[in-house]
């Protein structure tokens, strides 16, 4: 007999937190998909989501289920739907579920069949859960030559520590990460960075050019947002150098345009989302070609029962990315 209820993490009220309810499985039209998650993962927006900050107020209409990482199995299909069939690993990728509809963190969760990427079995559920942040990472990287090229990471949050692992990956000749957080320098070491430094401690500038042999770096992956690591960010850049631009400021970012991006004749790129379909495919070769190690990221693992301390962990800064699995932990 089919699940009628389940249990799901909703912001049911436009206040901080969450709650998990017992809410009825979402049915399907004649285009979309039920699939039973696997493995949700936490991002930056669920961050925003749980802390209910002024994007949230402006954004998010209560009640809802958030979310919007995951993987899992599809459990059935509408009748006009012939791209996936019931038991298919898949992951979404379009339309931001969890923000505009109920999202993943519940048991099961309904996608249009669009939305569906199909996944490779050859990818653990671990990664395919976080393919969306993922190709955030790929997408800032391959925006431009990587190879045999010094790349500098700007903020290490989870989407920058995979940025690290992808520059690395696909040739890097050296990667240096810049982060105010312990924990988070930590990990960029263990996600393959060369040079990790505390920007708020000496002139990480100097340290970059000097190790460029004064021409600073050839790419820079700006992941912070934060006005001052932009700023040292774009000087570290060597004259002709190419700047990936995928941290959100909370408010305008003053920057000096001559001598900075002008007379340095520098390619700055915004990045947001993924190309469709090319990252995705570049994602799943990465992936299953085995270089891209991004297990230092998966240090928590839990149910949705326990969301406020996987929440604070996060908050702290002291978590790559957490894991929740609504339908039970794997063996």
């Amino acid at each position: 007999m089919p699940a009628t209820t389940m249990k799901a993490l909703r912001k049911v009220r436009p206040e901080r937190g969450a709650q998990l309810e017992s809410v009825p499985v979402p049915s399907i039209g004649p285009n979309e998909v039920l699939v039973r998650v696997r493995a949700a993962s936490i991002c930056g927006t669920d961050l925003h989501i749980y802390g209910w900050d002024r994007w949230s107020q402006s954004r998010i209409k209560p009640p809802l289920t958030f979310g919007h990482e995951f993987c899992g199995v599809v459990e059935r299909v509408g009748e006009e739907v012939s791209a996936v069939a019931p038991g298919e690993f898949v992951s979404q990728n379009l339309r931001i579920i969890g923000i505009d509809q109920d999202g993943c963190f519940a048991e099961f969760v309904r996608i249009p069949a669009t939305n569906i990427w199909k996944i490779d079995p050859a990818i653990p559920e671990h990664y395919a859960a976080i393919l969306d942040p993922l190709g955030n990472a790929v997408h800032a990287v391959l925006a431009g030559p990587v190879a045999g090229q010094t790349v500098l990471v700007t903020g290490c949050g989870p989407i920058g520590l995979m940025a690290i692992a992808v520059a690395k990956a696909c040739g890097s000749s050296s990667v240096f990460a810049t982060e105010v957080n312990d924990w988070r320098r930590e990990m960029a070491k263990k996600m393959g960075a060369d040079v990790v430094l505390n920007p708020a401690e000496g002139d990480a500038v100097a340290r970059i050019k000097k190790d460029t042999a004064g021409t600073g770096v050839d790419v820079l992956l700006e992941m912070s947002g934060n006005q001052g690591a932009i700023a040292q960010g774009f000087r570290a850049l060597r004259a002709g150098g190419r700047a990936s631009l995928l941290g959100i400021p909370s408010n305008p970012v003053s920057l000096d345009l001559v001598g900075d991006v002008i007379f340095k004749g520098a390619t700055v790129r915004g990045i947001y989302g993924r190309r469709m379909f090319e990252t995705w495919v570049q994602m799943t070769s990465l992936l299953k070609a085995g270089r891209l190690n991004l297990d230092p990221l998966f240090g928590e693992r839990t149910s949705l029962e326990k969301f406020d301390e996987a929440f604070s962990l996060l908050q702290g800064g002291h978590a790559g990315k957490v894991l929740f699995y609504p339908n039970g932990k794997p063996r």
